[in-house]
């Protein structure tokens, strides 16, 4: 985080909650910073290629659009990355990650439709040859996954 400019930071900070919901949303933030929309694009397109940021899009209350579920999968450490990549090869992937235990790869599924879910399960598994565990949500918790950068 050392690497940001001021500029990048206000970036994060003023738009990790208030993303303008307007026609030309990229424009909007770029008058907002006082720069032009094709130098906003391209210092997200960094912050992205440096791993700063993931992506930018919105996080929708789960079960508001569409459904969706977390998963994971005991994979041996020799399988892990082929695996790892198999499963975010499909779209419906929201993000993987490793976790320390036997059963370590876990990841977010979410699809239009409980039948898209149930055929993207399935496909993991025939492609992957291992188990998917599901586990729908039971009790929905709130996190904001934003947080000021100084």
């Amino acid at each position: 985080m050392n690497n940001l400019t001021p500029l990048d930071m206000r970036l994060l900070n003023e738009f990790q909650h208030h993303f303008p919901l307007v026609s030309q949303p990229y424009q909007e933030m770029a008058e907002r910073l006082g720069i032009s929309e094709e130098e906003l694009l391209s210092r997200l397109q960094s912050l992205q290629n440096r791993g700063i940021i993931s992506r930018v899009g919105a996080v929708l209350r789960t079960g508001q659009v569409g459904v969706s579920t977390l998963a994971a999968m005991q994979i041996p450490a020799a399988d892990l990355e082929r695996i790892a990549s198999l499963v975010n090869s499909f779209p419906e992937v929201n993000h993987n990650y490793e976790r320390d235990h036997a059963i370590n790869l876990w990841f977010v599924l979410t699809a239009e439709s409980p039948q898209r879910l149930q055929s993207v399960i399935d496909r993991i598994e025939t492609e992957s040859g291992f188990s998917v565990y599901v586990m729908p949500m039971i009790k929905p918790f709130h996190i904001d996954l934003g947080f000021p950068l100084h």
